[in-house]
Parts: C-alpha cells; structure tokens; sequence
C-alpha cells in the first residue's frame, strides 16, 4: 500500500524493511481511500515525498522505499501494499496528474518504470 504512493500513498504501505526482504505490514490497515478523498491529506502525503513539506513516521518510511518499490513492481510488498499502490498510482495517474508528474521527475526522471503503470492503471477516456 505505501509504496509508490509514488508514488504516494501505496506509498503508505511500503514501510520498514524485514530481514526477509518484505515490508512490514505495520501499515497495512491504513484507509488508503480516505487519504485519496481527503485533498489536505493527500498534499500533505506528495509534499513530504517530494522533500517540499513536513512527513509523518508513515510519510518518511513510504519515501525511503518508493524508489525501490518502483523499480521492483512492489515485489517486496504484502498482497495489501501492491493493491494499495496500484489504487494510489491509478488514482494520482487519473486525477492528479500534477502530482504523478512531479513524483515522476523525482523518481523516474528516465521514465524506465512509470510507462508500464501508466499503461495499466489509466482509465480509458470515452
């Protein structure tokens, strides 16, 4: 779920490295839906993963594994994490576009790992 919230938020999910190369699941009950419809907490979840605002304990340890989560399609995340950043990514993919770009260009400024989250997670427009 943290991870990537990248990208953000899923981003929330991907905290604390295990000694068996997964990430705790210590936040994994964290309401990601509720972040994504609170536009105060979601800003403040992107500030903090862009270096621009304060982070809570969750915002530090989901910006200290985006990267790798990125990199590796979330393959140290529970089963909780990888749909959590998957509803994230999709979310900020769809509906906040300022924000996925800005994460892009701090994470992926080559664009080697977004194009195939862009690819899976963008709503068709009718």
């Amino acid at each position: 779920m943290k991870f990537v919230i990248l990208c953000v938020l899923a981003l929330i999910a991907v905290v604390y490295s295990r000694p068996e190369s997964k990430y705790t699941d210590r936040f994994d009950n964290i309401n990601i839906q509720e972040i994504l419809n609170n536009k105060r907490l979601l800003a403040a979840y992107v500030l903090c993963v862009l270096e621009k605002g304060k982070c809570t304990n969750e915002g530090r340890e989901l910006k200290s594994h985006i990267k790798d989560a990125l990199e590796t399609k979330c393959s140290k995340c529970t089963e909780v994490q990888r749909k959590g950043t998957e509803t994230v990514i999709g979310h900020l993919i769809n509906h906040e576009e300022d924000y996925w770009n800005q994460l892009v260009v701090k994470y992926d400024p080559e664009r080697k790992y977004v194009v195939k989250y862009e690819k899976e997670l963008r709503s068709v427009k009718a």
